[in-house]
């Protein structure tokens, strides 16, 4: 067991009315709406990283709530009312994250957004119609505006883009950066007296009076009386009953483009292809549904198969015949499950979770942190 001090001991490894599992941005939410309606809880974020990452900071920086195809399947899959909750809670998220911070402090831009229809869908025109309009009329009570798609098929030549039939606009949509909303939420909650711990893994807990006992990977053992887990794709390490596997997301990001056509963020195929400009360049991830077996995995590597299917797609319908340099390629890691709608759960009296964000953790957390710390403090 690692020595430590007394000094330690009494503050930063001191017993705590709540601890979460994980600084991504479920846990930084979590923890913010927790000391806002009860501003004496003595809260710890602890993570074994030195940075939040996973996801959370491993993401395209999308602000988005959901394309059309992609909503359209979960329609399929799910039914009206859930497809319908969980557009819901991604709108809502993405406004508490805008009355929370200033747009300039979050990198946030408003663009738009757009997916790509291309023949091979064989989506037809007249259904694809008549889908908005349905969508639009549902949609409406939640997003407070009478259309939120439309068709812009005259923007696809000027935008450069090849081998696309139709382009489905949706000007709620926007742009964000990850790094700097994690860091901002960092320093306001450190701000507000939440404790954070890096470099620390929590491997196990068991109860004692008043509350838990948690072990952890240096040896020093850490008391709550409430244990939050929010480390989304790796919960089950903690909680090994939960339905949930992880999902590796890959990216590239290309070298600054001398004439690059288009502003946005872009999805394709129920949102497995998304792109976006970073200013001037590119940030292309996805491809996950042409190897999901080998996607499911927690290890943060890049394969040359799934690079290999994205400057594909980057070279064939995005720019096509034009150069590019790939800058950057990083991978990130999503949990997904034999549902799409989040695990929000109180395992024990003292144990609790959020998890499962299905690749739309930043537009969720916010939405799923303050329910989370309702259902604590209720």
């Amino acid at each position: 067991m690692q020595q430590i001090s007394i000094w330690e001991r009494e503050s930063f490894f001191s017993p705590r009315d709540i601890i979460i599992a994980g600084s991504g941005l479920v846990g930084l939410w979590t923890a913010y709406y927790l000391k806002k309606r009860e501003p004496r809880l003595n809260i710890c974020i602890v993570d074994r990283g030195i940075i939040p990452t996973g996801a959370s900071t491993r993401n395209a920086g999308f602000a988005c709530f959901g394309s059309i195809t992609e909503l359209m399947a979960d329609l399929e899959k799910m039914g009206e009312e859930q497809m319908l909750e969980l557009v819901e809670w991604r709108y809502k998220g993405l406004e508490r994250i805008r009355k929370t911070f200033r747009d300039s402090e979050i990198g946030y831009e408003n663009y738009g957004g757009y997916e790509l229809i291309r023949e091979s869908q064989q989506i037809d025109f007249n259904h694809l119609r008549s889908t908005l309009d349905r969508f639009n009329r549902k949609l409406r009570p939640i997003v407070g505006k009478n259309k939120t798609f439309q068709l812009s098929d005259g923007k696809i030549k000027q935008m450069g883009f090849a081998g696309v039939q139709h382009l489905v606009e949706n000007k709620l949509e926007s742009q964000l950066h990850s790094g700097k909303l994690c860091s901002a939420l960092l320093q306001l909650l450190q701000s507000m007296g939440v404790t954070v711990l890096n470099n620390i893994e929590i491997t196990g807990f068991q109860k004692a009076k008043p509350g838990l006992i948690l072990s952890t990977n240096i040896g020093t053992e850490l008391s709550t009386r409430r244990l939050l887990v929010c480390t989304n794709a790796f919960a089950k390490q903690l909680l090994p009953d939960l339905d949930l596997e992880p999902a590796r997301g890959q990216i590239l990001l290309t070298a600054p483009l001398a004439k690059l056509r288009f502003k946005g963020t872009f999805h394709h195929d129920e949102g497995y292809y998304y792109f976006r400009n970073l200013g001037n360049r590119i940030l292309l991830g996805g491809a996950r549904n042409k190897a999901l077996k080998e996607e499911t995995t927690e290890s943060m590597t890049t394969t040359d198969f799934i690079q290999t299917e994205l400057e594909n797609f980057l070279k064939e319908i995005i720019i096509p015949g034009l150069k590019y340099q790939v800058d950057y390629r990083w991978s990130g890691i999503m949990a997904v499950g034999s549902e799409k709608m989040p695990i929000v759960k109180k395992i024990s009296e003292q144990v609790f979770c959020a998890v499962r964000m299905s690749g739309m953790g930043v537009a969720l957390a916010p939405e799923l942190g303050r329910r989370l710390a309702g259902d604590i403090l209720s």
